[in-house]
């Protein structure tokens, strides 16, 4: 385990003025203790971006159940419907 930076606590109106300066003692490793009357609310730590995982092609595929391919690949209009969806005219008629 890495050996945590100096621990400073600053009070909330403290804080509000010296923003910026914190966050950069934070940035540099400081541990910054924001606290409201002298009570301990939040730390002011360094971002760090979360690691994004690679990814796994099938690993939901057990959601599928039993479901077949051909279930799945099936069309979803009867050739009747979609002759009708084709040949529909898409402007409506004049008043």
């Amino acid at each position: 385990m890495a050996e945590a930076g100096p621990r400073t606590t600053v009070n909330v109106h403290a804080a509000k003025t010296h923003l910026s300066k914190l966050m950069d003692r934070a940035h540099a490793g400081e541990e910054i203790i924001l606290a409201k009357a002298g009570v301990p609310y939040a730390k002011l730590v360094p971002y760090s971006a979360p690691v994004k995982q690679p990814r796994q092609p099938g690993r939901l595929k057990h959601l599928l159940g039993g479901i077949s391919r051909e279930e799945v690949m099936a069309p979803c209009f009867t050739d009747e419907e979609l002759g009708a969806i084709e040949n529909a005219d898409i402007f409506p008629p004049p008043a």
